[in-house]
């Protein structure tokens, strides 16, 4: 998972893009990059680490321009080598660098197919890479010198033949502006908004997530439509095309899980709300299937569960508590690089209030259970705290399936709930007794309240099995197993290159 950003203004952008990947840290601690244009020519810096770290006075000077992109990663298949931090650039034609949340599924039919009939070199394992020299290689074959929107779109129209998966893209055409696109599907988000500055002159952003909008002062103006592509000229004209609109809307369900700000709004949904109404529906089933619970404390496990928890806690007339102490400067568990790293950071990640376990039964509650190295070790600090029993309640439900759009949510052997039993796991992690969220509940919960029940296709891919884009099979999986496994994870931790990555002299 990644966060992207573009911004088309009359002012220099530099600071507004720094201050965009702050709010989008959240989606990706692994690397960042900015890239700006000024009189033809880009500026780029980029490397390993937290945005506040990569960007100094003497980089944030030298990223001149009016318009510009940026990007926060962290590695789909495991590599944290600078090398594949984000923007990606090529030269030809016109120059063109370019941001990609997502993942590609045909990535090595892609780069074959690049290598032997585009004549083009991909130097390194990103598909990122590889779709930016997809949209290279269809501009060209345009053959304008000075390409106009028609042109542009299709070139985004060539594209969505030839790429497969989940994309939300951000790029820049050096002299021409912004261009933005999101798969047929419309698996992974991005929306748009516009503010007007001093001399009323409409500016444009362009964002993973609306929250981005919000801080930089932008009117969220509406999400980007499954195969669209949105184009802002140089001259700030916005111009727009469904380029495929042949498909089903299947958004990923995850983001309004796990991984979206609470105070984003994604495809109309509030994310706050699906998260708030998470909790009705579990609480409801925990009446239906427990009626007879002992809970006396309801305690969420920080931070997206917290809005599940409290309304869980409300319904189920319930006290709830904060029990657990984060320490916010560790990353998120789950996208570490291996299992032992994972393992060492709960403990540094989570410290118990032994006050709010102390001879009580506790109910914990979390967005999801991936792994289960985090919920166990969750559960014995709980008992280690004084809890009578420990009960868990996931607000999503069994994660029995690898994630393989965009997000890096292990191989099926490294997933707690694949091929076991609510039981088996509730007994794997240690649990008193263990409850998960229905499916239907999360589509529910998910689904805007003015919208009719069974209204929206999601992704649940990692809940059912279930890829939209009717691609993936047993091959696929296998070669996941390569890339994805935690022992190939901590040796490309152990051999990263943490070098710097730039363009014209910016060291």
């Amino acid at each position: 998972m990644c966060g992207i950003v573009g911004i088309h203004a009359y002012s220099p952008v530099n600071q507004s893009l720094y201050d965009a990947l702050t709010v989008l840290q959240h989606r990706g601690q692994d690397a960042a990059g900015i890239v700006t244009e000024d009189n033809g020519k880009f500026f780029l810096r980029k490397d390993n680490g937290m945005v506040r770290d990569i960007f100094n006075l003497e980089h944030m000077t030298h990223l001149k321009g009016n318009i510009g992109i940026a990007h926060v990663r962290y590695p789909t298949a495991g590599s944290s080598s600078s090398a594949e931090s984000q923007p990606f650039y090529v030269n030809s034609p016109y120059g063109i660098v370019l941001a990609h949340n997502g993942n590609l599924t045909n990535q090595d039919e892609l780069t074959e197919e690049i290598f032997r009939a585009d004549l083009r070199h991909v130097n390194t394992n990103s598909d990122s890479e590889v779709l930016l020299n997809v949209l290279a290689h269809e501009l060209q074959q345009q053959k304008q010198l000075k390409p106009e929107s028609k042109h542009i779109f299709a070139a985004v129209e060539k594209l969505y033949g030839r790429c497969r998966g989940a994309y939300a893209v951000i790029a820049m055409i050096s002299g021409y502006g912004i261009l933005a696109f999101r798969d047929p599907n419309g698996i992974r988000p991005l929306i748009y908004g516009t503010r007007v500055n001093e001399d009323g002159n409409t500016e444009y952003m362009i964002a993973s997530e609306s929250v981005a909008l919000d801080a930089l002062g932008f009117t969220i103006i509406r999400d980007i439509l499954p195969g669209e592509a949105v184009y802002i000229d140089q001259n700030g004209e916005f111009h727009s095309k469904i380029c495929d609109g042949s498909r089903e809307h299947a958004s990923c369900i995850f983001e309004h899980v796990y991984f979206a700000r609470p105070d984003s709004i994604i495809d109309g949904s509030s994310v706050y709300k699906a998260r708030v109404r998470m909790g009705e529906y579990l609480a409801q089933k925990i009446e239906h299937q427990i009626p007879d619970h002992n809970i006396d404390v309801v305690i969420p496990i920080p931070e997206s569960s917290r809005p599940c928890a409290m309304e869980l806690a409300h319904t189920l007339n319930v006290k709830f508590r904060e029990g657990f102490v984060k320490n916010r400067y560790i990353g998120r568990t789950f996208i570490m690089p291996g299992q032992a790293e994972r393992e060492k950071s709960v403990k540094q990640k989570l410290n118990p209030i032994p006050l709010e376990f102390q001879d009580k039964n506790v109910l914990l509650v979390d967005d999801s259970i991936v792994r289960g190295t985090t919920c166990k070790k969750i559960i014995d600090m709980a008992r280690n705290a004084g809890a009578k029993n420990v009960y868990f309640a996931s607000a999503a439900p069994p994660v029995r399936f690898p994630n393989v759009y965009g997000i890096d949510m292990a191989v099926n052997s490294e997933l707690i709930a694949y091929d076991k039993t609510v039981q088996q796991v509730e007994k794997e992690i240690g649990a008193d007794w263990l409850i998960y969220q229905d499916l239907k509940d999360l589509v529910k919960a998910v689904t805007p309240s003015d919208e009719a029940e069974g209204s929206r296709i999601f992704d649940c891919s990692v809940f059912d099995g279930k890829y939209i884009t009717g691609d993936i099979d047993d091959l696929y999986f296998e070669k996941l197993k390569v890339i994805r496994s935690d022992k190939l994870k901590q040796v490309n931790v152990n051999t990263s290159n943490a070098s710097s990555v730039d363009l014209y002299g910016n060291a």
